[in-house]
């Protein structure tokens, strides 16, 4: 058998003007006279004007960027978000940088107008093209753990106070590095390499061994029904065959598909019997319809059509729960009846119910606010695993519980356990006691639900003393929180851009004032001016997430890019959840819908994306609301088999 890798997807940065300067001059998907009509008249000469110093081919090149190097037309379509951040910064003054003559009015005006006029008003709702992708590490995982009963661990004792991970599906598959959405499940431009495909087999092996074990019989009975004696019977390994490859599939099968996987099992019995068995097994895991999502779809190309409901089953099992349709789902399939809009939204709740449900929470959630970072925080696990615990559990919370989509910010709602109670005052005292079993010093407890009565210097994910410690200092924090919470991409710093220096004999200044001579480069500027104020907001909290005992001699005060003022984290809390509603909502759609779609969004997707964020507001959406509007969006209800020449303009 024979799999040829995707090619990879290209992914653009995300920066600010001066990759505006890159995107006109390389060229957009649209013809040749519009392009020079737009650009050659209008926006290429003011782009020349105002980024050509720094990035025109010079000894020094600003971001690495060298508008010289483009000789070549490239898709602007494919970062319309860069486009839209270089609009908000142009309106809010920060680029070009204070040392380079600013856009006029006219300017300023000209460029949005064509944003608005290229980007919003001209592009249509679309659902995007169909791209098979291969299954993810955790989601190749969770689906193999379901189709045989019972996980596949590693084969060690560990301690007590120890955390190792157990599955051996994760520790022998490569890490899915992220796609271009920034999640591990976009792996539609991963390639298939030997070493994996020797990992899956052996993976596929070691489970089927085990599946015909003594050891597991039970699982092998839920698909056989009572075995009798050591040797299935003709009749049972038929039974098993036909439900296991449905299942794995994830789809009905056609009578000539089953005849043909059939036939490998006439004529045998006893041992016999079970070798041709598990050999029609191996080959049905194998097998690209099993490995990758998706190809199965049989439309014509160029023609916009809904999924069918094997397909709609597979996209939401694999959204809420990284894993393949049950049989209630593929059931629902079968008789045609999930795309019904009232069955679909109950199989919704009986999902977000279902204990896998968590995976939003370990999987989207970690990925989206970079979690796993907490493990490199302590070298005591127990600690880690508290940590790390508390922003998961408490995601979960939201993503099940129908929970408003600004309580991500603020809270009166948190999970603790004894390792991370000491952060929390007096409200530990919520806790219910544990008793450590006899021997173990140190153990890995669950969390429980406090509310938050009078803390006021907690409530909601960004002050969980994990996530403080994880981004230690006002420059992670306020970057953490400008892309995480925010939506909003920078490119890396400078090289060469140093250490904030120690003060000099005699000097008394603050940490922030000697930051403030530090980032006084106007380039470095146009990104602080942004990243300051939300870091030193969160000032009052040291490297470990624990609130100083002295904070009124510290400044966290500070003035956002669009003038609001805030006098500490709180006031900046309440500009989030008001003035900034909008844009924090609309972030946790994208980052949502991004997700649920395994690709990044397009520029197609914006009419959808914007019909969302304007239903959520005005309704006081929830969670559970998002989700419900994600799986009934336009993009995960249809799709379009592409030809191999796109069409230039959607």
């Amino acid at each position: 058998m024979s799999l040829l890798p995707y090619p990879m997807l290209h992914r653009f940065p995300s920066v600010c003007l001066s990759l505006v300067c890159l995107l006109v001059l390389a060229g957009p998907a649209i013809t040749a006279p519009a392009l020079a009509d737009t650009f050659g008249e209008s926006i290429q000469p003011l782009l020349q004007k105002h980024c050509q110093q720094c990035h025109g081919g010079g000894d020094e090149i600003h971001g690495d960027f060298d508008l010289t190097q483009l000789d070549h037309p490239a898709a602007i379509d494919a970062a319309f978000e860069t486009w839209e951040r270089a609009v908000e910064l142009v309106d809010e003054g920060l680029m070009p940088p204070d040392d380079q003559p600013p856009l006029s009015d006219t300017e300023k005006q000209t460029l949005r107008a064509w944003y608005q006029d290229r980007f919003v008003e001209s592009v249509g709702a679309h659902p995007g093209y169909f791209r098979p992708r291969r299954l993810s590490a955790h989601e190749y995982r969770n689906t193999l753990h379901s189709l045989l009963g019972f996980p596949l661990e590693v084969a060690i004792r560990k301690a007590e106070e120890t955390l190792s991970e157990e599955s051996l599906v994760m520790k022998l598959l490569p890490t899915d590095p992220p796609g271009p959405s920034g999640f591990t499940n976009d792996t539609s431009g991963n390639p298939l390499t030997t070493v994996l495909w020797d990992q899956y087999s052996y993976l596929v092996d070691n489970g089927l061994e085990k599946l015909f074990s003594s050891q597991h019989r039970d699982a092998l009975q839920a698909y056989t029904g009572s075995i009798e004696g050591p040797w299935l019977t003709p009749a049972q390994a038929e039974t098993m065959l036909r439900r296991f490859a449905r299942r794995v599939y994830r789809r009905d099968l056609s009578d000539a598909q089953i005849n043909d996987m059939l036939a490998a099992l006439q004529g045998k019995h006893e041992a016999a019997l079970q070798t041709a068995l598990q050999r029609e097994m191996k080959a049905i895991l194998m097998s690209p319809s099993f490995l990758y999502r998706g190809l199965h779809i049989r439309i014509a190309t160029d023609v916009q059509v809904p999924v069918d409901d094997f397909e709609l089953a597979e996209r939401l099992s694999y959204f809420l729960w990284a894993d393949m349709p049950d049989d209630e789902l593929l059931d629902l399939a079968g008789a045609g009846q999930l795309a019904q809009a009232d069955v679909l939204d109950a199989q919704i709740t009986r999902m977000l119910a279902s204990p896998k449900a968590r995976n939003l929470a370990e999987d989207f959630g970690l990925q989206w606010f970079s979690l796993g970072e907490i493990d490199h925080v302590s070298n005591n696990p127990s600690l880690v695993h508290g940590l790390k615990n508390q922003p998961l559990d408490f995601l979960h919370y939201l993503f099940t519980q129908d929970r408003p989509l600004l309580e991500l910010l603020d809270s009166r709602t948190t999970f603790i356990n004894a390792h991370t109670a000491r952060y929390y005052g007096a409200e530990r005292r919520q806790l219910k006691a544990h008793r450590r079993p006899a021997g173990v010093e140190v153990q890995a407890l669950p969390n429980q639900k406090i509310q938050l009565n009078d803390n006021q210097h907690r409530g909601g994910l960004l002050t969980m003393p994990g996530v403080l410690a994880m981004n230690r200092g006002p420059v992670l924090r306020g970057t953490w929180l400008l892309e995480r919470v925010l939506g909003e991409h920078l490119p890396d710093p400078p090289a060469n851009i140093g250490q904030v220096p120690a003060n000099r004999p005699g000097e008394k200044l603050s940490f922030r004032q000697r930051f403030e001579l530090h980032r006084s480069d106007a380039t470095c500027a146009v990104c602080h001016d942004k990243i300051d104020p939300l870091g030193f907001s969160l000032q009052a909290y040291d490297d470990q997430g624990k609130v100083l005992a002295r904070t009124k001699h510290l400044d966290t005060s500070g003035t956002l890019p669009s003038g609001e003022s805030f006098d500490d984290f709180s006031g900046l809390k309440q500009i989030l959840v008001t003035d900034y509603r909008e844009r924090v909502i609309r972030n946790i759609v994208r980052q949502m819908m991004a997700y649920a779609l395994a690709r990044k969004l397009q520029a197609y997707d914006r009419p959808t994306v914007d019909q969302i964020v304007a239903e959520l507001i005005e309704q006081d959406g929830t969670y559970r609301d998002l989700i419900a509007k994600i799986v009934n969006s336009l993009p995960f209800r249809e799709t379009v088999k592409r030809s191999a020449q796109p069409p230039s303009k959607i």
